[in-house]
């Protein structure tokens, strides 16, 4: 059900909104030029693509474990200051103490045990240095997903197993910083970040569900014609369309960051 991988599908569902989180992700990070960053799951370079725009890095080093992520991100990000690579959130294979700052992009949430993963960005990250990442506020204003997984579960309850904002209780900003202070950073805080996720008509909103990347577009996908009609019909339903049948949302991401 849950299948990540291919760059472009994952671009299209969440991935260009992430974008723009991540352009207020990096400018709070306050990081100053020439520094080395890290990138922890980079998937389709969102975060990694943002820090060479805005933050005037020395190098900045991307792993994530799609094989897919990784060569599509290799390839668009074609930066002398780069170096995308497969690797593992939770056994970084980087020295102690090497980048200045160390970053994930809505992926944690994912890794099988975050704590480790935290732990591990910690252990890289120079004596300072800073680590942080975001999340999607999936039990709250993260909207996109919300109206998906309120009609898939008002249909099948079954559903409800497959709600991010179930699996992951822990995406709040007390829980998120709290997993910053059990790895033994100091100045931990948080913040909201919300962007604007505007659709031209349904079909803008619900064609990204169709690709496959995800919990919800692997959920939609897996039901037969007739019952992803009735999950398209009840969400077209709920949705807030405009008289022109453009459709404004917005996505909240959570963002934490502390210094080691």
């Amino acid at each position: 059900m849950e299948r990540w991988g291919a760059g472009e599908a994952y671009e299209a569902y969440v991935g260009r909104w992430s974008r723009q989180v991540a352009a207020e992700f990096v400018s709070w990070l306050v990081v100053p030029p020439g520094a080395r960053w890290l990138d922890v799951g980079c998937g389709t370079g969102a975060v990694t693509s943002t820090v060479l725009r805005l933050a005037e890095p020395r190098e900045v080093t991307g792993i994530d474990p799609a094989p897919g992520f990784v060569a599509h991100t290799a390839r668009v990000l074609a930066d002398p200051r780069t170096r995308i690579e497969v690797g593992d959130a939770q056994a970084l294979s980087e020295p102690d103490g090497r980048f200045d700052a160390v970053v994930s992009g809505l992926v944690l949430n994912f890794v099988p045990n975050p704590s480790q993963a935290v732990a591990e960005m910690s252990r890289v990250t120079r004596p300072g240095g800073v680590v942080a990442f975001y999340v999607w506020d999936y039990a709250g204003e993260m909207q996109v997903m919300r109206h998906f997984w309120d009609a898939a579960s008002a249909l099948d309850p079954a559903a409800l197993e497959l709600d991010e904002g179930r699996r992951f209780p822990w995406c709040r900003a007390e829980s998120l910083e709290t997993l910053l202070r059990e790895a033994g950073l100091q100045g931990v805080s948080s913040r909201a970040i919300d962007v604007a996720t505007p659709f031209a008509s349904f079909d803008d909103y619900w064609t990204p569900f169709l690709g496959g990347q995800g919990p919800a577009p692997g959920y939609a996908m897996s039901l037969g014609e007739e019952r992803r009609a009735a999950l398209r019909e009840r969400i077209r339903s709920r949705l807030p369309v405009a008289a022109d049948g453009s459709i404004d949302l917005i996505a909240r991401a959570w963002a934490v960051r502390g210094t080691r």
